[in-house]
């Protein structure tokens, strides 16, 4: 089985590379970092005009109407320049969203506007800290409105609508979940600003207050439609994450060429050699499972779960591990605010629970290889 990518998919990534090293340097992230912008809007316009943000949107709706490999290099083109744009919850959620549970009036108005950019839209799930199940969920649907919180929403602060899951009846379990679109711009919505570790991706509390809501999907069907939708998203952000594992792992190499110290560079020390040793098996283990997850997602293959938590646990290893020795490698100086490492050490951090903890997921990846041999 060939996992690599087409030489035409290659040449999407280095094109990708190309237009991020120009746009978003790291001078370009910390601008967002260090000010009240929510995100680089001039980025977010450029990455529009390139047709990323529609890549797997059907050309009838404006997007390219390519697949999910092509959307897979161009994450992790992403992750190495850890751009401060809405794109994963945008692309990799809210597309993703109301194109698998949408009705065609949905995916009419909103999908081309996702496209362009002219909409950014987000996930709003979580409502308490620790795992989310379907007991967890409170926010209430009826009559067209949806009243109660939710926290930790990514970019919830400059997004347009959100797909919230509420509790429309059904019992306490998960047929009583649900799915709804609402519009963020609306009235009984109120956004509280949250701090994270990483400011240069913005998060906020949202309350809503009997404000209006569209139903997307089957009632009841929220909760299958949203494990589908997070294991798809497990697997673009694991591209995400193993570009900016690579990214610090270069950096660490680089600095480790050129410092010197006792008269040699102190990547001949073997202290060094080892850390970068560890750090390259790593990240080239999380590659290699996000390749299995590529396949999986590309080709609708019955082991998609399996390879999504996978794919999700080795890719948060991997990039937290390699943003925290960056810094190791980088030594005193790797701690100050000067240096770029503490850009990838909040970044790792920020993905590693974005989507759900890593326990949480390596939770999932034990339930779902049991079942598997269960039924084998």
């Amino acid at each position: 089985m060939n996992f690599e990518f087409s030489d035409e998919q290659k040449q999407l990534g280095a094109e990708a590379r190309r237009f991020l090293a120009d746009k978003c340097s790291t001078a370009a992230v910390r601008a967002v970092l260090e000010s009240d912008e929510p995100y680089d809007k001039a980025l977010w316009a450029g990455l529009a005009d390139m047709g990323f943000l529609g890549v797997v949107i059907p050309e009838a709706h404006g997007g390219l109407g390519l697949g999910y490999l092509e959307l897979c290099v161009i994450a992790e083109e992403l992750g190495r320049a850890i751009a401060p744009v809405p794109f994963s919850s945008s692309v990799f959620l809210a597309t993703e969203f109301v194109l698998l549970a949408g009705s065609e009036a949905q995916k009419a108005a909103w999908l081309p506007k996702l496209a362009t950019g002219k909409a950014i839209g987000t996930l709003a799930h979580a409502e308490r800290a620790g795992p989310v199940t379907p007991k967890t969920i409170q926010v209430t649907f009826a009559d067209g409105k949806i009243t109660g919180t939710k926290t930790a929403v990514a970019d919830g602060g400059v997004a347009d609508f959100a797909i919230v899951s509420v509790r429309s009846g059904g019992g306490p379990d998960a047929r009583g979940v649900s799915l709804c679109l609402v519009d963020l711009n609306g009235k009984g919505v109120t956004r509280t600003t949250l701090q994270t570790i990483d400011p240069s991706r913005k998060h906020v509390r949202l309350d809503f207050d009997g404000a209006v809501a569209e139903p997307l999907g089957a009632a009841g069907e929220g909760w299958s439609i949203l494990e589908h939708i997070l294991d798809r998203s497990a697997i673009l952000t694991a591209f995400e994450q193993v570009g900016g594992a690579d990214r610090a792992l270069e950096m660490a190499r680089d600095y480790a060429l050129d410092r010197m110290a006792f008269g040699r560079p102190i990547g001949s020390f073997q202290a060094i050699k080892h850390m970068l040793a560890d750090m390259y098996v790593s990240a080239t283990l999380a590659r290699s499972n996000a390749y299995y997850g590529a396949w999986a997602l590309s080709t609708g293959a019955s082991e998609l779960p399996e390879a999504a938590a996978t794919s999700r646990v080795s890719a948060t290893q991997a990039f937290q591990h390699c943003a925290k020795n960056n810094i190791q490698v980088h030594g005193g100086m790797g701690f100050t605010w000067a240096f770029d490492c503490h850009l990838f050490y909040r970044r790792s951090n920020l993905l590693a629970v974005n989507l759900g903890s890593q326990s949480t997921w390596e939770n999932k990846l034990i339930a779902r290889m049991r079942a598997r041999n269960a039924a084998a």
